[in-house]
């Protein structure tokens, strides 16, 4: 799925400082690049990791998840399932 990225606005917390903002964004276009081309799996890891550093509770997580994927159409958990599972340098996933 292409997207038009400046057709929505990413799911943020008000709540976040620019730094976590910025981490967080960093992620979602991580997401989106993996789901149109391959990326490389360590970076999308440790992006997720840095995401998990901002959005430790798993409620909030899917409540993201589900935001990002209405907007963007691309699922962030299943994105990050296809990281996790790959065996290569780089993935793509193909939802």
């Amino acid at each position: 799925m292409t997207n038009n990225h400046d057709n929505y606005q990413y799911p943020l917390n008000d709540s976040w400082t620019t730094t976590e903002i910025i981490t967080v964004t960093q992620f979602y276009g991580l997401v989106e690049r993996a789901n149109e081309q391959r990326v490389v799996t360590a970076d999308f890891l440790a992006a997720y990791r840095a995401f998990k550093q901002v959005v430790p509770a798993k409620s909030e997580e899917k409540q993201l998840g589900r935001a990002f994927e209405s907007a963007s159409g691309y699922s962030i958990y299943r994105t990050v399932q296809a990281a996790q599972q790959a065996t290569r340098q780089q993935f793509q996933y193909r939802g």
